[in-house]
């Protein structure tokens, strides 16, 4: 991270950890050493409920910079939408979304954005939208939805980095999936002969994290920091 930033020098960084946890959620040090890298916020997704300690971390920091998905139900401890200025001083929102279609059944993303959007003052020009779902369907849907009202929809969670990067017409990057930073000599980040054999087996068996072909995977964001509209929207692969 801080070799991408003296490259890039970005006004902003923003990553998701919910499985920086050796591939299963977060703790609170890691949350703590992925954000003293230079990382403004983290966000997550269903998995960020792995470890238990996060949940006090959670209900400790509301408004804090690691995030849950907005649209789980009040009582889950932790928000999803972060507010914060850059180093020079421009307002940004990060909003955390979870889809529903093959995900737990919890509340629906498109109208909690809604409600976020209406909720953030009109200086708060750069909102970027994480929309953590397995639908590729879902996740487009919504990119179309908030075209106009947001900086960028990235989705996360299917660990695969897709190539349909693009600026919508009214001025929203996206991307369907960012993809995973982590081992790629893998099936999605889980040693693979364990995924094989229980392909074949049909027997549950017990998943390790793979350890070699690391890559780091994300996406690079030119926006207008006035109007809020994305300018450029760049794949981001190191090996």
């Amino acid at each position: 991270m801080p070799e991408l930033i003296r490259e890039y020098s970005p006004d902003l960084v923003v990553a998701n950890g919910e499985n920086a946890a050796a591939g299963f959620g977060i703790t609170p040090a890691l949350a703590e050493e992925l954000l003293g890298l230079g990382i403004a916020a983290l966000t997550s997704g269903n998995h960020i409920w792995d470890r238990k300690e996060i949940l006090s971390y959670l209900a400790e920091r509301p408004g804090g910079r690691v995030l849950r998905p907005a649209n789980y139900p009040a009582p889950a401890p932790g928000r999803g939408v972060y507010i914060g200025k850059t180093g020079r001083g421009i307002e940004y929102a990060v909003i955390n979304l979870q889809g529903r279609v093959f995900m737990p059944a919890i509340d629906c993303p498109f109208r909690t954005a809604d409600a976020i959007l209406q909720s953030l003052a009109a200086s708060v020009k750069i909102r970027l939208v994480d929309i953590h779902a397995e639908a590729t369907s879902e996740k487009l849907a919504l990119g179309w939805y908030l075209d106009g009202r947001v900086t960028a929809v990235v989705g996360t969670h299917t660990h695969i980095p897709t190539a349909d990067e693009r600026l919508l017409p009214e001025g929203a990057a996206y991307i369907t999936d960012a993809g995973m930073t982590g081992p790629y000599d893998s099936v999605i980040g889980i040693e693979k002969e364990a995924v094989i054999q229980k392909f074949l087996s049909q027997v549950p068996v017990r998943f390790e994290v793979a350890k070699s072909g690391t890559r780091l995977c994300g996406v690079l964001i030119d926006a207008d920091e006035k109007s809020g509209r994305a300018l450029r929207v760049e794949r981001i692969l190191r090996t």
